[in-house]
Formats: structure tokens, C-alpha cells, sequence
């Protein structure tokens, strides 16, 4: 380890980590976090487990690590809840885990707090926190790249499958940089923003209002909140985390879901992504909303006309501070009253966007 890697970490911070039933998950998580360069038993990483409604050995499995001396550079706090009814899911689990680590940081470390968020079944590389607080000084919000977790042996053709997933997105991603590259996310980035690796200024967190409290999505619903108020979300390469590729998961719509929906593949399901011609339109459609903007008066007006939005919309509009939070409040208000995107099999996907990318290089 190197003399920078190993310096001590000067933002304070805490990883929040809503967790049920992951007796076997979790304790490699929080031995991945002991693990976190920067921090020593002199100098603690603060992790919160928000444990909701376990019914195995989750919390006795926490107790037997620190017992064993293994987290003796973490200061952890377990919070046991029984949540009922409307409640009992991730969302109120994953608030709670952030509140709890929000309101810590308040007492401790005044406002200048990070925090972190991930899922108590992934695993993290040494420089994770490092890496989150790096990509901060240049942005507001800080999503990780998710790694794959095969847990040993993998399907060669599901790990192609996987790669071929990752080349559609990179595509799409290919296409913004032709067609309006972000300034506050440049290339190399990756296009995940999800609860697995989340960083966020405690300020900015409670200003939005905190985490939605959702069943499912509760991660995207607070990187809208935080892109609808104006914040650079940037997705850093250096920033990563291995995930868990098991099919049965804690909640409907989550990782688990998907990676069941790639098995399906295997056995001849179709796979099916947006055209090539909808990520075209909505980079073109969101790149005309930036330049709206930065019109004044009635060239504003007449440029969202144009665009589809009515005076009463361009009012609502108007309280916007930058055109971060304009383009993401316009195009959501646009989106809802577009038809569903075309869909088309994901070898289809590709070769459409490497065309598309490949023709708008040769007509700049």
C-alpha cells in the first residue's frame, strides 16, 4: 500500500447499510469495509446496519465479527427494527440506515459530512470510500460502477451475456458523448447510479428531503430528487462494487431480479432494450432543454413551445437553478406524455447503435 492510499481520510463520512436476513452476505461486506483504505482502529470508519425485520443469525453474525476483532477499524452501530405493514421493505430500511448516519455525523462532525449508502450483499474494493470522497471534490453525487459477483465458477455464456449488456449501455453512453457530452460527467464513466454505491453531502441529502421511502426504485427516486435540485452526478470509473449475482433477492425489481431475467435468457427468452433511435431523440430532446435555458424571456418561452411544453409548465419551470435541475424537471414532465419507447433484441440493439454512432462520427 502506498503512502497516499494509506493517509488518512480528512472528509468524515459514514456507509449505511440497510440489511435482512444476510447472515452469510453481510459479514463479508463489513470485513470489505474494515479492509477500507485510511482507516485504522486509531482512526474508525462509522458504518450503520439498519437490520430489518431479520429472522436468521444477521445480527449474531455482526456480534461473532467484532467479537473476533475483525472490525476493530470500523465504529459500528447496529439498529434493530421491526417494521409492519406498508413499511416492512428496503426503502424504509435504506431511510432509516441514512437518517441514522445523518443524524450521527450532525452530532460529531458538524455540516460537512458525506454519506455513503450500499447493499449488505455486495462487496467492496479497499479504496471504495477513498475513491467516493476523490470523485466528490469535482461533483455533487457519486454513483459506483456495478461489478458482477459470480461467487466462484461462473456461466461462461451468462459472463458473455453480461459483456454484451455492458457494450448496449456503453453505446447509448457513446452516443451522449457524440451528441452532448455532460461537462460535469465526462469520459470514461459508467451509467450506475444505484443504492449498491451511492455518495452524498449530508446538506444536500436533507435538503431534497431525504431518501423516497419506496418498496422498490427507492435508490433512483433519490438520484432524481438530488438531479432535479440542481446536483452533478458523476459517474466515476475509479469508483466500483462487486454485486451479488444470486436470483433470489430481499426485494421484487432489485439485482436479483434482474440477474433471474439473464438466466431466462440462457434458456431463449428474449432480451429487450430501446432502439438506437430513442436514446438518439432523448439526448437530442434533453441537449435542446440545456439550450433553452439559457434563453431569456420570450426566446425561452418560444423555445420550449417548440419542445412541447405550455406556459403553465415553462412557469413551474422557472424557479429552477441551473440547467441541471431545468433539463431533469422539463424532460420528466416530456417524458410522461411520450409513448413507451421501441423495443428490439439486444444483438439487434447493438449493431443499430454502432451504425448510428458510427454515422454520426462520419457526418461531424
Amino acid at each position: 500500500m502506498t503512502l497516499a492510499t494509506a493517509a488518512p481520510i480528512a472528509r468524515p463520512c459514514v456507509v449505511c447499510i440497510p440489511a435482512r436476513n444476510e447472515e452469510e452476505r453481510l459479514p463479508l461486506l463489513l470485513a470489505s469495509l474494515a479492509r477500507q483504505d485510511g482507516f485504522s482502529a486509531e482512526a474508525p470508519l462509522r458504518v450503520v446496519v439498519l437490520a430489518n425485520n431479520c429472522t436468521d443469525d444477521t445480527v449474531a453474525a455482526i456480534r461473532a465479527l467484532e467479537d473476533s476483532g475483525a472490525l476493530a477499524s470500523l465504529r459500528l452501530r447496529v439498529i434493530e427494527a421491526a417494521l409492519t405493514g406498508a413499511e416492512a421493505h428496503v426503502g424504509t430500511a435504506r431511510r432509516m440506515a441514512l437518517d441514522a448516519g445523518a443524524d450521527w455525523l450532525d452530532a460529531e462532525a458538524g455540516p460537512d459530512g458525506i454519506l455513503l449508502t450500499t447493499d449488505a450483499d455486495a462487496r467492496l474494493p479497499a479504496d471504495w470510500v477513498a475513491a467516493n470522497l476523490r470523485a466528490l471534490r469535482a461533483a455533487d453525487v457519486v454513483g459506483g460502477r456495478l461489478v458482477i459477483d459470480a461467487d466462484g465458477a461462473a456461466d461462461p455464456r451468462l459472463a458473455e451475456l453480461h459483456a454484451r449488456i455492458e457494450r448496449y449501455w456503453a453505446g447509448v453512453r457513446r452516443l451522449e458523448d457524440i451528441l452532448d457530452p455532460p461537462p460535469h460527467d465526462p469520459a470514461p464513466r459508467h451509467g450506475d447510479h444505484t443504492g449498491a454505491s451511492l455518495a452524498v453531502p449530508v446538506a444536500l441529502y436533507r435538503a431534497v428531503g431525504g431518501l423516497p421511502p419506496l418498496p422498490c426504485g427507492e435508490d433512483n427516486a433519490l438520484v432524481s430528487l438530488l438531479r432535479e435540485s440542481g446536483a452533478r452526478l458523476r459517474h466515476c470509473p475509479d469508483v466500483r462494487v462487486m454485486v451479488s449475482a444470486r436470483h433470489q433477492g430481499r426485494v421484487s425489481g432489485g439485482m436479483a431480479t434482474e440477474m433471474a431475467r439473464r438466466a431466462r435468457v440462457l434458456d431463449g427468452e428474449p432480451y429487450l432494450l430501446p432502439e438506437a433511435a430513442h436514446w438518439q431523440a432523448l439526448i437530442l430532446r434533453r441537449a435542446a432543454l440545456r439550450r433553452a435555458f439559457h434563453l431569456a424571456g420570450s426566446a425561452r418561452a418560444e423555445a420550449c413551445a417548440r419542445l412541447g411544453l405550455d406556459a403553465a409548465a415553462c412557469a413551474a419551470l422557472e424557479a429552477c437553478p441551473n440547467d441541471i435541475a431545468f433539463v431533469e424537471r422539463a424532460d420528466r414532465i416530456l417524458e410522461s406524455r411520450s409513448p413507451p419507447a421501441r423495443e428490439c433484441p439486444l444483438d439487434r440493439a447493438l449493431a443499430d447503435l454502432d451504425a448510428l454512432a458510427l454515422s454520426l462520427r462520419e457526418a461531424a
